[in-house]
């Protein structure tokens, strides 16, 4: 009966792939020994392993699952559009009923596996699986939203063992938790010597009925293999960096995850949806993209009912600035640290971003209700212009107690730029306000970085100088200086040039970690949208939609079920916010600065869909906001924690630490609300 249907299923299932700008089809179809085959073309495909459909592990040793067992396909059905095939696997203790069904879903493939354990005592330690093979992608290159990109190359020099990492090596395992994943796929992309190619595997996530352990959940990842590449979803077990049974858990490091069986009881029935996808030609570091746009029509993270208002979230913020604003005579300013840590740090930049507050209390006069704001700003940013000068730079850092300056990187002097670019234009529009002294120091930081870029030995370490791209052309607007419009674009194209086939990944943007990470995304994101705006040359455009796409990447896509916790007890979202980095593993509100640029790249690509994904990103991290304005920097998701009591991995997800409130978190919220206003967007209405 298999035989006599083969024909027919290879000829109707099938589906034209033009609307997603791929041209061919998707044939679906089952070969004479029960292989089941999804074809794009006649040199791409993805097709079940030689040893069967099925596969389950009934025994569990040496740390992993062991006895694996496999099923064929014994029948298929055609029924409307869908393809239903059927097997059963006999054991000892009873026998599994097995089935897949396939639906072709405008270029994707739907599946829906379904086992039923028919046997009269429960099947202990056993490991489900959705396994499929990509033939001919050798030594792929993974992107695993917010876990590994391409491999996470740069993480394994700076922070090699503080990272996952994936050569594509024979027998290389990288496997992790679903709950993990900021858009729960794995992609990968290969090179076939004449193109690149690549795949992807979708879950819908779930935790795993009757596991071993407590919230455990189904894994996702992909195995390498001699002259394929294995993608894989398993009911538990993990797997990174040459051990197994382990997961990312530290900050520095991995912690053990053993004994991820599962137990069937008579009867049980255990249902998994996922999806397949793959394209026969893409540009090199842009096999990704197509995995991400399906993410967002399956997961659909656009809904905004029941979260935070704008309003609602800039008069919270603006009360908490308020309490950390140190009304000194001769040095005012926003502390970065709370009352209780000893001294009085005002910090331009990166986490402490005391520059960050101008711009918004110029602009939001009205939403924050407050006339007072406005001098707030001028005498904060008046202090924050004396910061000295030297070769390297300008100092971020001023303990008010010793009146000294201290400290010195690339990052937070180009966000402090920024801020001073955006304080200046927002002072040229509101009128009456003195901005000499803040123009004298731009110029004078713009000039010597300038300067420093345009030098022909200059090559940066990592993306992070990126940064100084939009402050350098902003600044070229407000002074009318060359100088500085070509050390920006230099910067710009260096960086794409260094980025965009992915073997660089972006990396190195936040400070407390040296690997991939969405802040090193996020700079080259600004700076080619920055240059695209001034240029207005579509090269720059292109190159800001990849770098964004990374970005999205880190963003969380889908609402991650919780445990009891803080989280739960909130009825939090995680739809919206965004991971830190490959070692970083929490949830933050950085998005929320992004978000700006996400709704400008919607017009400029008439994309609607980004608008409404940025109205998410800065509305759902306005959640977990306590009456005084403040927000913990670090969400627990995943199993993963950087504070607090970290002996047991499983008390981890669905923790909260709310103890570090560094400053970062109230100022992008007030910058973004500020830039929304100067767009003319209202994130409550224009949707």
């Amino acid at each position: 009966m298999l035989r006599n249907l083969l024909v027919l299923c290879a000829v109707l299932f099938t589906t034209d792939r033009r609307d997603e700008g791929v041209a061919g089809q998707v044939e679906i179809s089952v070969a004479p020994e029960g292989r089941v085959v999804f074809s794009w073309g006649k040199d791409l495909l993805i097709s079940s392993p030689p040893e069967g459909l099925w596969s389950v592990a009934t025994d569990w040793q040496d740390n992993w699952p062991s006895n694996w067992q496999h099923a064929r396909v014994e029948t298929v059905e055609k029924l409307d559009d869908w393809m239903i095939v059927h097997g059963r696997l006999g054991l000892p203790e009873g026998r599994l009923i097995l089935r897949d069904a396939y639906r072709p879903e405008r270029g994707i493939v739907r599946c829906l596996r379904r086992f039923r354990w028919d046997g009269t005592k429960p099947l202990t330690k056993c490991t489900l699986s959705v396994r499929w093979l990509v033939p001919g992608a050798k030594a792929a290159r993974p992107l695993l939203p917010g876990i590994l990109y391409y491999g996470n190359p740069s993480g394994a020099r700076t922070a090699f063992g503080a990272v996952a990492i994936h050569r594509g090596l024979p027998g290389e395992e990288s496997i992790f938790e679903e709950h993990r994943f900021a858009a729960p796929f794995v992609s990968i992309e290969w090179s076939t010597g004449s193109q690149y190619q690549s795949a992807a595997l979708h879950t819908l996530p779930s935790p795993v009925p009757g596991g071993n352990q407590a919230d455990q959940w189904w894994s996702l990842g992909l195995i390498g293999l001699e002259d394929a590449t294995e993608l894989v979803a398993l009911s538990g077990p993990c797997a990174a960096n040459g051990r197994r049974s382990v997961v990312k858990a530290l900050q520095k490091g991995f912690m053990n995850y053993p004994d991820t069986w599962m137990t069937l009881p008579p009867g049980a029935i255990v249902e998994k949806t996922f999806f397949l996808e793959a394209h026969p030609d893409v540009p090199r570091g842009s096999g990704f993209r197509a995995a991400l746009r399906t993410a967002l029509k399956l997961h659909n993270p656009f809904c905004t009912q029941g979260l935070p208002t704008v309003g609602e979230i800039i008069q919270a913020k603006y009360r908490f600035a308020r309490s950390r604003f140190r009304d000194r005579e001769e040095d005012p300013g926003f502390e970065k640290y709370p009352d209780e840590l000893p001294g009085t740090h005002y910090v331009m930049g990166w986490a402490g971003q005391s520059e960050a507050f101008a711009a918004p209390l110029l602009l939001l006069t009205k939403e924050l209700d407050d006339p007072q704001a406005p001098r707030l700003a001028v005498r904060a940013m008046n202090h924050l212009a004396t910061a000295p000068f030297n070769e390297q730079g300008f100092l971020v850092r001023y303990h008010a107690e010793s009146r000294q300056w201290s400290h010195q990187d690339p990052v937070s002097q180009a966000q402090a730029m920024e801020n001073f670019a955006r304080a200046i234009m927002a002072a040229g529009t509101v009128g009456n306000v003195d901005r000499s002294s803040w123009e004298k120091f731009l110029f004078n930081a713009s000039a010597l970085h300038s300067q420093r870029i345009l030098e022909p030995q200059w090559r940066p370490e990592s993306t992070a100088e990126a940064f100084f791209v939009s402050p350098l052309l902003k600044a070229y607007k407000l002074f009318g200086q060359d100088t500085f419009r070509e050390a920006a674009l230099k910067a710009a194209n260096h960086y794409a040039e260094r980025h965009l086939d992915m073997t660089e990944p972006y990396w190195g943007g936040t400070l407390d970690a040296r690997c991939e990470d969405k802040e090193g995304a996020w700079a080259a994101f600004q700076a080619f949208l920055a240059a695209f705006e001034v240029t207005g040359e579509r090269k720059y455009l292109d190159w800001a939609a990849h770098a964004m796409d990374v970005v999205l990447t880190y963003t969380v896509l889908w609402d991650i079920d919780l445990p009891p916790g803080r989280l739960r007890d909130h009825g939090f979202k995680t739809r919206g916010w965004t991971i830190v980095s490959a070692q970083n593993q929490h949830l933050d509100v950085f998005g929320v600065l992004i978000a700006p640029a996400i709704w400008r790249m919607g017009d400029h690509l008439d994309r609607p869909e980004l608008k409404r994904l940025a109205a998410v990103m800065f509305r759902s991290c306005g959640q977990l906001i306590d009456p005084w304005g403040s927000q913990g920097e670090q969400i627990q998701q995943t199993q993963f924690a950087q504070r607090g009591d970290l002996s047991d991995l499983r008390k981890f997800r669905g923790g909260y630490s709310e103890d570090w409130t560094v400053l970062w978190i109230t100022a992008h919220f007030l910058a973004a609300a500020a830039e929304f206003k100067t767009m003319g967007v209202d994130l409550d209405r224009d949707l």
